[in-house]
């Protein structure tokens, strides 16, 4: 028998999804991107799933049910964006045990609305089930492609300008202050007060973008508004190695990414210390960022780089030449690898690192 763990989360999904042609006209393009692209009515529809697994994903020692449901909702908006595309509708199925009241799922409901609210998408439906495993949620959203078609993982060209938004490894570093505290926690007197305060003194922004994290609508639209349309683009969610690899394995292509342009929080680069990690190994490996990376033609890089958010980390090369990380100061380089997803791990959100 083969154990998942030698192929791999990426392995497996290539293995599971090989061959599979579409027997419909209205299925344009099936596994291998962001989402799904069918076509309906004269325009494309963009579909996405996620499923999240207590003790998987999640842990309900420190995630606020509240969180839980609007994570749930923005993860799957985020798959919508990198596709350039804008979430429409978004079904939520979810299996629960004894241990869940009533009151509780009201509270993951909240978030769910919230998030629906916010990014203006609507809930219509779902399914509910008993658990003997704990707390399961499965959510598929529905969404609009762009006029001139979705963007996917599969036009970035040679000398493209690889970008990102926002910053990388916060999520990460968040999950790891929350594990250190459970474990304190576990660990404390029953008539030991002060364990039960966790320490999370200047790290808000940490935990937030692990708890809470927000896709970038707004990057989609300011491309928009300055008329870039991305060759390529993905959302950051296993970690920006991963979705590097994956760029250019669907574009054929290799790439070149200068370290010391990785953008990163300075709570990050503190964390990262405190913990004793590398924090650039935390922003290529540790995922749950939901930034977008995105590859533009040369001749946009002025118009790029005046976009707010918006970091040139490297640019595309020919695929003879592989993924490359040059190292601070121009002297080293390295081939890009992924940590990814490994079965006897998964104690982490997808992409993480497991805590140890």
């Amino acid at each position: 028998m083969t154990p998942l763990s030698s192929l791999g989360e990426f392995g497996l999904i290539r293995r599971l999804t090989a061959g599979l042609e579409p027997q419909n006209a209205s299925t344009l393009k099936g596994p291998g991107d962001d989402c799904a692209v069918l076509s309906y009515g004269g325009r494309q529809l963009l579909l996405t799933t996620d499923l999240l697994l207590e003790g998987v994903h999640f842990d309900l020692v420190y995630t606020p049910l509240k969180h839980l449901g609007y994570k749930a909702a923005a993860v799957n908006f985020s798959d919508i964006y990198a596709c350039g595309g804008t979430p429409r509708q978004l079904t939520v199925s979810i299996a629960v045990d004894r241990r869940i009241s009533v009151e509780s799922l009201d509270e993951f409901y909240a978030g769910l609305r919230l998030a629906c609210q916010r990014y203006g998408c609507d809930l219509v439906g779902g399914d509910t089930s008993s658990s003997l495993t704990g707390f399961a949620i499965s959510v598929t959203c529905v969404g609009e492609a762009p006029e001139d078609g979705p963007v996917t993982r599969s036009g970035a060209k040679d000398t493209d300008l690889v970008c990102v938004s926002g910053n990388l490894g916060a999520a990460y570093l968040g999950l790891q202050l929350l594990e250190r505290e459970k474990k304190v926690f576990a660990g404390a007197k029953p008539d030991d007060e002060t364990a039960a305060q966790p320490d999370f003194s200047g790290h808000e922004y940490l935990l937030e973008r692990f708890l809470k994290p927000e896709p970038r609508r707004d990057i989609v639209e300011a491309l928009a508004k300055a008329g870039i349309r991305p060759t390529s683009m993905i959302d950051v969610c296993d970690g920006l190695s991963s979705e590097l690899l994956h760029l250019c394995r669907e574009s054929h292509v290799g790439c070149r990414i200068f370290e010391e342009r990785i953008p990163l929080d300075y709570q990050t680069a503190l964390c990262a210390e405190e913990f004793n990690l590398n924090v650039t190994t935390c922003a290529l490996d540790g995922g749950e960022d939901y930034e977008l990376l995105f590859t533009v033609p040369l001749a946009q890089h002025e118009a790029v780089a005046a976009l707010d958010d918006v970091h040139v980390i490297g640019h595309i090369t020919r695929p003879e030449l592989g993924p490359v990380l040059v190292l601070r100061g121009g002297a080293e380089e390295v081939e890009i690898k992924a940590q990814g997803w490994v079965a006897e791990k998964a104690t982490a959100p997808d992409g993480a690192p497991a805590a140890n």
